[in-house]
């Protein structure tokens, strides 16, 4: 996420951070970072479930769920 927006330092990246209150994340910026979440870690995330997740650690959720808690 700090690379998707570059102007974050990765250690302010916390699980309470939210995607459109504190990074301004747009639709657009959702599906990006999905297809590099898909990339980064093999996995299949749904428009749905890219939709649900407010938080950086709702989407630390899905990727923990998606791969059987290996990210």
């Amino acid at each position: 996420l700090a690379d998707h927006f570059g102007r974050l330092d990765p250690a302010t990246v916390t699980p309470d951070l939210s995607l459109r209150e504190h990074l301004k994340a747009d639709s657009l910026d959702g599906v990006e970072i999905a297809l590099a979440l898909e990339e980064e870690f093999s996995v299949q995330i749904t428009d749905d479930e890219c939709a649900k997740c407010t938080t950086v650690g709702e989407l630390q959720q899905l990727l923990a769920k998606l791969t059987g808690g290996a990210a």
